[in-house]
């Protein structure tokens, strides 16, 4: 799977839409990620701009995103001053959770 090319075959996101739900994956990656973390191969997690507009994008983007790639979970936490969206995944897709990880390292910055 190309690191461009991250949406799943089991997406049920109808082949239309998924290039735009990619994109507001990579504006949230542009805007509002500072790091990625790989903590195993199910898991990634990645710290958002302290700030109420990034933490509701994350947020909103991941009901969006278990509606059609239910295999996805995601966990929003705050805590001391941090916002963190942690994404896992079962052990079946972890190439996709890798590639939509690689995919948002590439992106940090590049909407500033």
């Amino acid at each position: 799977m190309a690191e461009d090319d991250w949406v799943p075959e089991a997406c049920t996101l109808p082949t239309v839409e998924q290039p735009l739900r990619r994109a507001e994956f990579d504006d949230l990656f542009a805007q509002d990620i500072l790091t990625v973390t790989h903590e195993s191969p199910q898991r990634v997690r990645l710290e958002l701009r302290a700030d109420p507009d990034a933490a509701a994008r994350a947020a909103g983007l991941a009901v969006k995103e278990t509606g059609c790639c239910s295999f996805f979970t995601f966990e929003l936490s705050m805590t001391d001053g941090k916002v963190a969206l942690a994404i896992s995944t079962p052990p079946a897709h972890e190439s996709v959770l890798a590639a939509l990880g690689a995919r948002a390292e590439s992106r940090i910055g590049a909407g500033a």
